[in-house]
């Protein structure tokens, strides 16, 4: 496979990978949220003025590190599985962005 195949690859693979470990750590916080707030709902829009501050700084805490964290474990994930099948890290994954 070409080095430029192997990059779109790559990307597609670590796109998709990061985009649904995303979706299930944003419904895993909504979860928690519910949780720990007796049944209240997260804030749809932190921004909204009528989100009180604590509400939002919690949200936006809760929902950063657990989203940030999540696709981080699915990209770390994905190269472990692309090295056992290729031989090689990803394309790539030794550069600093």
């Amino acid at each position: 496979m070409s080095s430029a195949n192997e990059k779109l690859l790559w990307k597609v693979a670590g796109g998709v990978t990061a985009a649904a470990a995303a979706v299930a750590a944003k419904k895993a916080v909504d979860l928690a949220w519910r949780a720990v707030s007796g049944g209240k709902e997260p804030p749809a829009n932190p921004e909204d003025p009528e989100t009180t501050w604590g509400e939002a700084v919690a949200w936006a805490l809760l929902s950063g590190t657990a989203i940030g964290l999540a696709r981080l474990l699915a990209q770390r994930g994905a190269a472990k599985m692309w090295k056992r099948r290729t031989g090689s890290l990803p394309p790539g994954i030794r550069e600093v962005h």
